[in-house]
């Protein structure tokens, strides 16, 4: 017999809440040895949420939670995003089909993305039967801060500097329109997206790392920070994100994006961060060598999914 469910949603998770939703989840990566949240989203979920965010529960008839979704409805250029948590015992059960009906609902038209982390066949069923299509697969790297680190080496003429907010900022969507040119998702960022990222709370001038050849912008390394206070983030350890390097494809192969990559991570040791991330297109050969070289190393996969059905925005 098919269990009774029931589900809400709450901006924040009360203590029972928050309780409930870390049994799941460690009931979840001890079942398919994968945790099902990003590390993001799991640091802030451990502390109550963050503005922006939704949580979506389901209980059964005994009230215990037995699926848990995070909804990110911060950006406003890629759209809401969700990763979401479903209790092993529960499964084949509805819970899973009936968080999504509930996301869906809650972002309406909007190209509500999932994340799953690891490439699972269910998941990927599930996905596929709600109107979702396969988008993307990003390896999520990692390395240490304590770990050596090389000086940024710029070829003879470059310099790297601070973003200027009001200065750079045409400059900075010209290198970025035609150091994307084949991923429309980044190079096609218009001004109101740029400003709208520089409005959030984790934006810091200072780690957006503008590279300039005879006074003219040529690249760019953009660093953030999770979890960190000040930056909107809360009380946890934070980590430092190479969040989006580019060259202009007429200065590629004087090794600038090697340079900046290593001047990011120099700033992000400098705020006494213990490690770095990023995520990479697992298809980008070139910069997963890129990486690696610098010491970073394979930490997780994360399968995109987007809805069919995006409203005219």
């Amino acid at each position: 017999m098919s269990m009774s469910l029931t589900v809400s949603t709450v901006e924040h998770l009360d203590p029972a809440e928050l309780a409930g939703v870390i049994t799941l989840i460690e009931h979840v990566t001890s079942a398919d040895g994968l945790h099902p949240l990003s590390e993001h989203v799991y640091l802030h979920l451990r502390h109550g949420g963050e503005d922006g965010g939704r949580h979506v529960l389901v209980r059964d008839d005994s009230s215990t939670i037995v699926g848990y979704a995070h909804l990110d409805c911060t950006d406003m250029v890629e759209g809401p995003s969700a990763e979401l948590a479903v209790e092993p015992a529960a499964r084949r059960e509805g819970v899973g089909r009936l968080i999504i009906t509930t996301l869906l609902e809650l972002t309406e038209g909007q190209g509500l993305r999932l994340w799953a982390h690891g490439e699972q066949a269910a998941a990927a069923r599930l996905a596929r039967s709600m109107g979702f299509e396969h988008s993307r697969v990003l390896w999520q790297m990692r390395r240490s801060l304590f770990a050596p680190l090389s000086a940024a080496a710029l070829p003879e003429g470059f310099t790297i500097r601070a973003f200027e907010p009001g200065v750079d900022d045409r400059a900075w969507l010209r290198i970025n329109s035609r150091a994307f040119a084949d991923l429309p998702d980044q190079g096609g960022w218009t001004l109101d997206d740029l400003h709208r990222r520089m409005a959030e709370p984790w934006f810091s001038a200072a780690g957006f790392l503008i590279a300039e050849h005879e006074g003219e912008v040529i690249g760019f390394h953009w660093t953030k920070v999770h979890g960190r206070k000040s930056s909107g983030g809360h009380d946890h350890d934070a980590i430092g994100e190479v969040y989006v390097v580019g060259v202009d494809p007429d200065y590629a192969g004087r090794g600038l994006g090697r340079a900046l990559t290593l001047a990011g991570l120099h700033h992000l040791r400098g705020l006494g961060l213990s490690q770095a991330m990023l995520y990479v297109d697992a298809s980008n050969t070139s910069a997963i060598r890129l990486y690696e070289g610098l010491g970073f190393s394979r930490w997780d996969t994360d399968v995109l999914y987007r809805h069919r059905t995006v409203a005219t925005r």
